[in-house]
């Protein structure tokens, strides 16, 4: 709980801020900040659950004017067709440019090859990076939680990337109260993460309290999927299931969304947002920690990936 003092009339009136109005106002403050410091900024927009509360959040804090920022998605053209919808629907309903750099299109050229494991997460760092040198991003708004993993458990709010994109942890600034630095040399750009204070729980919570439209699969529901590693990943044209693994139907929810060849759905009968968080309450494994196999590569799977300009 954060306290204000307020004083009138000589006497000292306390003024309470939940947890979530302080997170949103902190996020808010961060949007509005970008505004004022860069020229192109672009907001990272997928249709998962962060992304559509990061959108939610830049909409509040520019209402009645309309989002000065376009949405990107690199679409790995392995991801839930449920999640796209939500995506061009979000796009559509609040007139937002969607650019979308395509994963597909670069294995077409050839610039990028297929994965043995059928995987395309790894392959989205170069259509990101060169998307936004083409288009010369400044500001890059991306839903990243320290809650989720331990290498985004080191960025800052402000994340400065070189010419290349690439992120450098010695390079991170000091961040003191809500003071921002935007600074960065032509070529250069900053990924901005106006979450990064926000737990799952957090995150629910908020969609609870502002009634936010979430695609299905955060719910659960009947699903045919089939068992890799410990994980119930989704049959697809990306390689699944292998000789061997059996496809069941199962009442399962999505945690997190990604691409389909390594982001699993956990058992559940969580089937409202009440039910939702009671469940991430009594979890003791993060979101990413219990469903993405892109991040049990190595222990630094994700700290690598941030090194060559992945978020």
């Amino acid at each position: 709980m954060t306290t204000v003092t307020r004083s009138g009339e000589g006497t000292d009136t306390p003024y309470s801020l939940s947890h979530l109005d302080a997170l949103e106002s902190e996020a808010v403050h961060i949007f509005r900040e970008v505004a004022g410091e860069f020229e192109r900024p672009v907001i990272l927009f997928s249709g998962g659950k962060d992304s559509i509360v990061m959108l939610h959040l830049a909409l509040k804090a520019f209402t009645p004017a309309p989002v000065p920022f376009a949405l990107l998605h690199v679409d790995t053209g392995h991801n839930f067709p449920e999640v796209l919808d939500h995506r061009d629907h979000t796009a559509h309903t609040h007139n937002l440019r969607l650019h979308i750099a395509s994963v597909q299109d670069y294995i077409d050229r050839g610039t990028l090859k297929e994965r043995p494991d059928g995987t395309r997460n790894p392959l989205q760092t170069l259509p990101l990076t060169e998307k936004i040198q083409h288009e010369k991003f400044d500001a890059v708004f991306g839903g990243g939680r320290r809650d989720e993993e331990k290498a985004r458990a080191k960025e800052r709010v402000f994340s400065l990337r070189d010419e290349f994109s690439q992120w450098d942890p010695r390079r991170q600034r000091p961040e003191l109260w809500n003071l921002y630095n935007g600074r960065h040399a032509p070529g250069e750009h900053v990924r901005v993460f106006p979450l990064s204070n926000w737990t799952e729980l957090d995150v629910w919570q908020y969609i609870a309290r502002e009634d936010i439209e979430l695609p299905a699969i955060y719910y659960a529901h009947e699903r045919e999927v089939f068992q890799r590693d410990g994980m119930w990943l989704t049959a697809g044209d990306w390689g699944g299931p292998r000789d061997g693994e059996t496809v069941e139907k199962r009442q399962v929810r999505y945690r997190t969304v990604g691409d389909m060849s390594c982001t699993g759905a956990v058992d559940s009968d969580a089937d409202t947002i009440d039910k939702v968080i009671a469940e991430i309450t009594a979890s003791r494994l993060t979101e990413r920690g219990a469903t993405r196999a892109d991040d049990k590569l190595s222990e630094a799977a994700m700290e690598d990936r941030k090194r060559e300009g992945y978020f």
